[in-house]
């Protein structure tokens, strides 16, 4: 999964990202982007059920593009909104092109719910997994596809129960959940080069117009999930979300204060990550990432990361409740307009 930048002077870099990139939005302060102050969960997360959902996926084996795994997810995907009365469902097939000259067949999957409110806010995360255990420290598992309990599977499982609630309950405004195809059959060679490489189902997504969406119906903004449910989990700001998507991000983690999950949202800055989020966020969906991009032992992504360790064995249900009640406290309290 995406290539990850080493954080270097606040200051600095922080002006070298506001320049670099584009689709940057207007920004408040953090005492302007306070929530409404209440400790009351909104919802009724289940971490359970999400652990449940990790382990369907994981039973299909390792979901690379062309894989039985993958068409199986696939599948399994689908039904479940189906099952959670997604008021609407687009199903967007088609054939990328990899970084080795691999033709991979993709499908992204939205499936939106209050489908005639007049505002929009785009929860995301990709699906697949790697297709090399790369980063493992047993050379003999390179060339081993990674399971992907929490690069992959854990964001899908916390967007499908929070689908399960908003078939329950309604939201104020306009939901859309977005399974996100390819994302983790990138180059990790170098940094500046091989971005490209990487999220390649959200690319195909923006070039092929962002259906089903038009100019002026594009959701306010994004909430993206990857590596959501690792042990004892702790989610920084991430660089690129700070610079280009204020908004989001502080409003995010000043939700997770407001419920006492500080213990995993922490209001300083971590890495930088090109993930699908950098893309959104260009193509004019300000989108802030939750990702585990600052572990305590390893400086960056969690120590199984592109292993075949990222297996159940390392999803914490703890870390699922505090994400999964964060962003669903996030959507609740959204306003209509």
């Amino acid at each position: 999964m995406k290539k990850w930048i080493v954080m270097i002077a606040g200051a600095m870099l922080l002006g070298a990202i506001n320049s670099a990139c584009v689709g940057k939005e207007k920004t408040k302060s953090d005492a302007e982007q306070q929530p409404d102050r209440t400790s009351q969960i909104l919802g009724q997360f289940s971490a359970d059920s999400a652990y449940r959902y990790i382990t369907e996926q994981l039973a299909f084996g390792p979901r690379v593009p062309g894989s039985e795994g993958h068409r199986a997810c696939r599948d399994y995907i689908i039904n479940r909104l189906e099952g959670f009365g997604a008021d609407s469902l687009m199903i967007q097939d088609g054939i990328v092109t990899a970084y080795d000259g691999t033709k991979l067949p993709i499908t992204n999957i939205i499936a939106g719910y209050n489908i005639n409110a007049p505002r929009r806010i785009l929860l995301a995360a990709h699906w697949d997994t790697r297709p090399w255990a790369d980063k493992d420290h047993d050379s003999g598992n390179h060339s081993k596809p990674v399971p992907g309990a929490n690069d992959g599977a854990s964001g899908v499982a916390v967007l499908l129960e929070i689908a399960r609630n908003l078939a329950i309950k309604d939201p104020n405004v306009g939901v859309d959940l977005m399974f996100i195809d390819a994302e983790d059959y990138g180059d990790d060679k170098g940094f500046s080069d091989n971005e490209d490489t990487w999220c390649l189902g959200s690319q195909y997504w923006i070039k092929q117009g962002m259906p089903p969406y038009h100019p002026e119906n594009l959701p306010v903004y994004g909430i993206l999930l990857d590596m959501v449910g690792g042990r004892d989990a702790r989610f920084y700001y991430e660089y690129f979300s700070q610079a280009n998507a204020a908004n989001p991000t502080i409003k995010v983690w000043s939700e997770a204060e407001n419920i006492n999950h500080n213990d995993r949202f922490i209001r300083r800055v971590g890495g930088g990550v090109t993930d699908d989020h950098v893309f959104l966020t260009r193509a004019g969906i300000p989108t802030t990432v939750i990702i585990e991009c600052l572990n305590d032992q390893t400086q960056s992504f969690p120590p199984v990361w592109h292993t075949v360790d990222d297996d159940i064995n390392y999803i914490d249900t703890k870390t699922l409740k505090a994400v999964g009640e964060t962003v669903l406290n996030v959507v609740y309290k959204e306003k209509r307009y």
